[in-house]
């Protein structure tokens, strides 16, 4: 990467910070291109030659947030298959020590969550991690959309609670909370606890 390129992402990231820091004060609707400009410290004309419109920032925060998540994702050992994926604190831990080291940029995803799509993130992850998870545990085809519906549903109101409180409650109480009570598929023997057990 060369020096033009370097300035150019830090100057890009500086207004992705800036959306972020608006957004936890107002709406989106409600935010402008002058504002991005003066919380981020750049001239107008430099939004514009990164940017057509709020729209096109809005979606490379989003982007970049997504990304950093997949890379937090990429680190996480699965022995070669996603069987754990859904329920192991080897996958919870790392997911959630992640969420709040950026939780402010989370919260603001909870609260604006018709902006930044979170129900399509999930599903972007679906075909190449939960659903051959959920294949291994033995879950009918016509079963897995609402096998995945309650987890990822039930996943996100645990974890929108712990951002609420700015994500003061141990790691490990949320990830114990998140496998109790939502469905848990383990090692092939389906069953479910916490408030569905059978």
């Amino acid at each position: 990467m060369n020096k033009q390129e370097s300035k150019y992402l830090y100057t890009a990231s500086l207004m992705d910070e800036a959306l972020l820091l608006l957004l936890e004060q107002k709406d989106y609707e409600k935010i402008t291109v002058k504002e991005v400009c003066q919380k981020a410290g750049v001239h107008r004309t430099t939004f514009y030659l990164h940017y057509e419109s709020m729209n096109d920032l809005l979606e490379e925060t989003i982007g970049r947030i997504n990304d950093r998540f997949k890379q937090s994702l990429s680190a996480v050992p699965t022995g070669g298959l996603s069987t754990e994926i859904l329920t192991s604190e080897t996958y919870l831990k790392p997911y959630l020590l992640f969420i709040k080291e950026n939780r402010r940029a989370y919260r603001v995803i909870h609260l604006q969550d018709h902006l930044f799509h979170s129900q399509k993130t999930f599903e972007s992850f679906y075909q190449t991690i939960f659903s051959p998870a959920l294949t291994h545990f033995g879950v009918s085809e016509s079963e897995k959309k609402y096998v995945f519906a309650f987890y990822t549903q039930g996943t996100v109101a645990i974890i929108g609670q712990w951002l609420e409180g700015n994500c003061r409650d141990d790691i490990d109480m949320i990830a114990d909370l998140i496998m109790r009570h939502t469905m848990v598929y383990d090692r092939g023997n389906r069953r479910a606890d916490g408030p569905c057990k059978q």
